[in-house]
């Protein structure tokens, strides 16, 4: 085809006819290729011409049969077409040719600047489809490209939705698009329709995932509505980042209130000491007596190193520091002491005192303290938690690194297999109304920031079940 002009295919058995058709298209600056059969016909469409001149009677077969053909394969079913008659001149013949495909019909001899205006008019209503085609490809695109779930509703049945609402909905087209938009709002989100008429938004949660739902009418350019569109966003990161927010604020002022506890009761327990230490040393003191002050001189003791570990506890580093995991675990156990004893737990702690990791030393407590509180709190009464520091090997990438294990292991009952795949999800739990379900997923990922990964191994076989929570952080 000629750079820079527009190629108009003409069919015609006759020579003559071929000549007026090519002097008046060429005069009008077409650029015109000629064929004399059908077959011929179909042959050269291959090239794509903007618009086919097709005559009805050819040698081999009706023009009829040739746009019937153009118009079922996919390469050419788009080529405008103009047939030309000079024998099927009748009204009935004129519907039959546009019922097989073309776009207009004109009667031989065909006046010549009626010609040139109907191959225009062909060539530019072909531009505008071709046009359309391109806007609507591009708006589908930009409509599945939206992070956002979008559904478009008419007549109150989704007519259509993008990519990102069948997967906010994990479900397939066919489950979406052609379905009562209540029925969608009742068994996806469990809201009914009203509820969007008397709020221009909408928070509901499903499981462990929040969604915010949002209703906006839909107007033709004469204003008048033709239903609407439903927008619905997973809002569950931003969730997350909320409660971890003020997970961080109600821990960050405990820790601020139990810090200036442990401040101020030293003073008191430094006196108490020095008294028990002077009336231990007192003459003629009985030996019960004797025995009671050095009990109570243990206990003191024991209050002390607790305020001294609530100090530390929440004393946090702007920089990561050393920090021997063997002492952490030792403080974030004292501090967890009295909810053992109460299940009578017995507890056994192999720590290896040598190694340290780099890292947030009360990050890390923190961590590790909800690892032991779920520890203690699945164990049975009179069972048993085992904590162990041992050194590992950290593989990432094909590399491997030295690094070090905590793993903290209960006798409970296990996590149920459907659960294993959950419980590091944020506001999943199965305590009901005792736990926020943000527990595990905070330790996660402060065991990510720290470059480690937590791993849990569980069973619920009877007489060997349990859990063991493992976190890998590198040296």
């Amino acid at each position: 085809m000629s750079v820079g002009t527009q190629t108009v295919l003409v069919v015609d058995d006759r020579e003559e006819n071929r000549y007026t058709l090519r002097h008046a298209l060429t005069r009008a600056a077409y650029t015109v290729v000629e064929a004399a059969t059908g077959m011929q016909a179909l042959e050269l469409s291959r090239s794509l011409p903007d618009v086919i001149v097709l005559d009805v009677r050819l040698p081999d077969m009706l023009g009829y049969e040739v746009c019937r053909r153009l118009r079922a394969n996919p390469q050419t079913s788009h080529i405008p077409v103009l047939q030309l008659s000079a024998a099927f001149q009748s009204t009935e013949s004129k519907l039959y040719a546009l019922e097989s495909g073309a776009d207009a019909y004109l009667v031989q001899p065909a006046d010549p600047l009626v010609l040139e205006a109907t191959v225009r008019s062909l060539i530019r209503l072909r531009n505008a489809e071709r046009q359309a085609q391109i806007a609507s490809r591009q708006w589908g695109a930009t409509f599945d490209a939206l992070e956002e779930g979008v559904a478009i509703v008419h007549d109150d049945v989704v007519q259509r939705c993008n990519r990102a609402m069948v997967q906010l909905l994990d479900r397939p087209y066919a489950q979406v698009e052609g379905r009562p938009f209540d029925e969608l709002l009742r068994e996806n989100f469990a809201v009914e329709r009203q509820a969007l008429r008397d709020s221009p938004s909408v928070s509901v949660q499903r499981g462990s995932r929040f969604f915010r739902l949002a209703k906006t009418p839909l107007a033709d350019e004469d204003g008048v509505r033709q239903g609407h569109i439903l927008i619905v966003a997973d809002v569950t990161p931003q969730k997350q980042a909320e409660e971890a927010l003020l997970l961080n604020e109600r821990l960050a002022a405990t820790g601020r209130m139990a810090h200036t506890i442990a401040h101020e009761i030293n003073n008191p327990l430094e006196a108490i000491t020095n008294l028990i230490y002077l009336a231990q040393h007192s003459d003629g003191l009985p030996a019960e007596a004797l025995e009671y002050l050095n009990s109570a001189a243990d206990e003191v003791s024991r209050v002390s190193q607790i305020s001294r570990q609530i100090l530390s506890f929440h004393r946090e580093t702007k920089e990561p520091v050393r920090v021997p995991i063997a002492e952490l675990l030792e403080d974030v156990l004292a501090l967890s002491a009295r909810t053992a004893s109460d299940k009578r737990l017995t507890v056994h702690a192999d720590l290896d005192r040598r190694l340290l990791v780099i890292g947030f030393p009360a990050r890390l407590r923190q961590a590790f303290s909800n690892l032991v509180r779920n520890g203690i709190e699945a164990a049975p009464q009179g069972g048993m938690l085992r904590l162990r520091v041992s050194r590992a090997t950290f593989r990432f990438l094909g590399a491997s690194m030295p690094a070090v294990r905590v793993s903290i292991a209960d006798n409970g009952s296990g996590i149920p297999l459907e659960f294993r795949t959950r419980v590091f999800d944020a506001f999943f739990t199965t305590k009901q109304q005792k736990g926020s379900g943000v527990g595990l997923w905070l330790t996660m990922a402060i065991v990510q920031e720290h470059g480690g990964r937590l791993q849990l191994r569980s069973s619920t076989r009877a007489g060997a079940s349990g859990t063991v929570m493992s976190a890998l952080l590198p040296v």
